[in-house]
């Protein structure tokens, strides 16, 4: 045997030894850490991995309990509830021990959704200066580093517990912090917020396999997922295995590959031009599958020199690609769903004229660069030379499986990698903040929220487990006429799910801007979401919303709108009594602006072009404008619609092709 062979051999097994002594050392998860919050009133649950049949234990306070592990290496040990109160120090024992300073025992609260929850507070204009209420405060931040999964996940990607200070402050989910800074002033117990989100995304993604399976329009994408049943590493590590062969015998090959295209002095006379982003059966090049070369050059983006690495977003492409730079391969990807993300060393760019070629390679339907310009590097946009390599019968072409996915579209896989995770904790309850990507879906979105919330549930293990959500807030050019609207159905949708026991919403119809989609005003949307919270999971003396419809009486000319009392006494902020918001239709299905009035504890709504009304909606647009009616707290009345008739998103369900360009 060569020396080299016997000293790979030695590598390998010295290798596997260090990682099984790794593994024989107890390991928690990332969940566990310093200044970390413990639910309350429940069991408290310590889990891990060590060697299989080792002994752990676990130690907090005067609790004390151990296990061997199973066969797996894994263990899970349980010690009595307590109530709220530290700090503790938490041991965990087996080959080495674990310690975790200044635990708390208190309310554990995760926070979910896309951007307007992953939005911090450092892009708020609020800046927290109470230094007092800093130091003194038992309030604990969590913020979770975002991952992805096909299964679900024991832990996730990474985080850590923070202590209040202005950077932890800054950096965290402006809508949770004063969320939670509302209920540690008011119930006076130590409060964990384990922020869980990210931007752009749909709901779907934070849905589990299994809730996602009951829907048609879901089970191309989950049922091949649940039938193969590999995570991400075992996909990853058997397409590896065999990709060398399948790329010499199926994709690494033909025109381009050979004559060396990607270098920087290959003759042009025989590309076309073509427009990125865009499908090429968009742009002439119709009945073809295979390969397709893009080059273009670009300079130095201005105040990129000297910096260690320039990051180039190609974002999708539809369906393999190989990219080089300078003739320089800088990257490959393989798979339409996945995000192009390629850090190219200051080392290989020119001042002028670089050379980025991308050889995309397409195994069926449309092929090119198909994502929106949004997600990418802007000289990636415009117009490019391209040449059409080795085509290939799409039917018979040889693929592997692999890793195929956006993290703002994909069904199921944050959930897998970042709320499965958590589910074995116990916690108070949820808040949660999305919704607009989904607004063109909004009537599915009522059956897709309340499964979600049943599932969440579920996983928990906890029926009545309290989960509070804001409504979208008003947003765009304030409508000049009644007409159709996704926001306000996607409002509807969210409204729908208290139905649900145990459930709260924050409306923030009237604390929205026009001309952007991240409302500045996060302190209200925090402070909603905490009296919602202080009067259904708290059972709280205190009105936990604004004035709710409960019924309406039509009559000639008129209708009257009755409110849940639950909701406050109704008032106007308009001095001269007037209502804004509403409108009213007859059987021609036609709105009209209609006056309206507080009659005692209803409000009567009318308009000269309807004499005898049979709907009536209020905040019914995407942003209605200015709005009066509130009760005394200051919280604003629901939107709401009495008819059910057709809206703009009936019908529009999720579908993967039509979401792609």
């Amino acid at each position: 045997m060569r020396k080299k062979e016997m000293l790979k051999i030695w590598i390998l097994a010295m290798l596997t030894f260090c990682s099984d002594l790794v593994r024989a050392e107890v390991r928690l998860p990332h969940l566990f850490g310093d200044h970390m919050v413990l639910q309350r009133n429940e069991p408290l649950h310590f889990w891990g991995w060590a060697a299989p049949g080792e002994k752990v234990n676990v130690t907090l306070g005067s609790q004390s309990e151990s296990m061997l592990t199973r066969e797996d290496g894994s263990w899970s040990i349980y010690l009595s509830e307590m109530t709220a109160g530290g700090p503790f120090i938490a041991t965990i024992e087996g080959s080495n021990r674990i310690e975790i300073a200044d635990v708390l025992i208190g309310d554990v609260w995760v926070a979910s959704g896309q951007s307007n929850m992953q939005w911090q507070i450092k892009q708020t204009p609020y800046e927290e200066v109470d230094t007092s209420w800093m130091k003194s405060a038992s309030l604990r931040l969590y913020t979770v580093q975002i991952g992805s999964d096909y299964l679900p996940c024991d832990d996730v990607r990474g985080g850590k517990w923070q202590s209040l200070s202005r950077d932890a402050v800054a950096d965290f989910s402006a809508v949770a912090y004063h969320f939670g800074k509302y209920i540690s002033e008011h119930k006076g117990v130590p409060i964990g917020i384990i922020n869980s989100s990210l931007g752009a995304t749909a709901i779907e993604t934070w849905m589990s396999n299994e809730a996602l399976a009951k829907f048609d329009q879901f089970k191309p994408e989950i049922e091949p997922i649940i039938r193969q049943g590999k995570s991400f590493e075992e996909l990853e590590r058997d397409f590896d295995a065999k990709k060398s062969d399948w790329e010499k015998i199926a994709y690494l090959s033909g025109p381009g590959i050979e004559q060396k295209w990607y270098l920087s002095g290959t003759d042009l006379s025989l590309w076309a031009d073509i427009q990125v982003p865009g499908f090429w059966e968009d742009q002439g090049l119709t009945k073809y599958d295979g390969s397709v070369w893009y080059r273009k050059e670009f300079d130095r983006p201005e105040g990129s020199a000297g910096s260690d690495s320039l990051l180039l977003q190609l974002s999708q492409i539809d369906d393999y690609d190989l990219t080089w730079v300078n003739g320089v391969q800088v990257g490959e990807t393989y798979g339409r769903h996945n995000h192009r993300n390629y850090w190219l060393q200051d080392s290989l760019l020119r001042d002028k004229g670089n050379v980025l070629v991308v050889r995309v390679f397409d195994i069926g339907d449309k092929g090119g660069f198909s994502t929106n310009p949004f997600w990418m590097t802007e000289l990636v946009r415009g117009a490019w030379k391209m040449r059409p390599g080795f085509q290939i019968d799409a039917k018979t072409f040889v693929t592997l499986p692999t890793v195929n996915v956006t993290p703002f579209s994909s069904p199921g896989i944050l959930f897998n990698a970042n709320i499965a995770p958590l589910t074995k904790m116990s916690i108070k309850g949820i808040i949660w903040y999305r919704g607009e990507s989904n607004a063109s879906r909004a009537e599915e979105y009522q059956s897709l929220f309340r499964t979600m919330i049943e599932d969440w549930r579920t996983h928990w293990k906890m029926p009545n487990l309290p989960f509070f959500f804001v409504q979208l807030a008003n947003y765009q050019a304030e409508a000049n006429e009644p007409g159709q609207s996704d926001w306000a159905e996607l409002r509807e949708a969210q409204s729908l799910a208290l139905e649900m026991p145990f459930t709260g919403m924050a409306v923030t119809i009237d604390i929205g801007e026009a001309n952007d989609i991240h409302p500045a005003n996060k302190l209200d949307v925090g402070k909603r979401l905490g009296l919602a919270a202080r009067k259904v999971a708290y059972l709280d003396p205190v009105i936990g919303h604004g004035p709710k419809l409960v019924d309406i009486k039509f009559g000639q000319k008129s209708a009257m709108v009755s409110y849940d009392a639950s909701g406050g006494r109704l008032i106007t902020k308009d001095k001269f009594g007037y209502i804004r918001g509403f409108q009213i239709a007859g059987s021609d299905q036609k709105f009209y602006w209609a006056r309206a009035e507080i009659v005692g504890d209803q409000v009567r709504v009318y308009a000269s072009e309807v004499a005898n009304p049979v709907a009536v909606r209020y905040g019914w647009s995407n942003n209605p404008g200015p709005l009066d009616l509130v009760n005394e707290e200051g919280l604003p009345a629901l939107p709401f619609r009495s008819d059910q008739w057709p809206g703009v998103t009936a019908g529009v369900k999720f579908d993967y092709q039509a979401a792609r360009f």
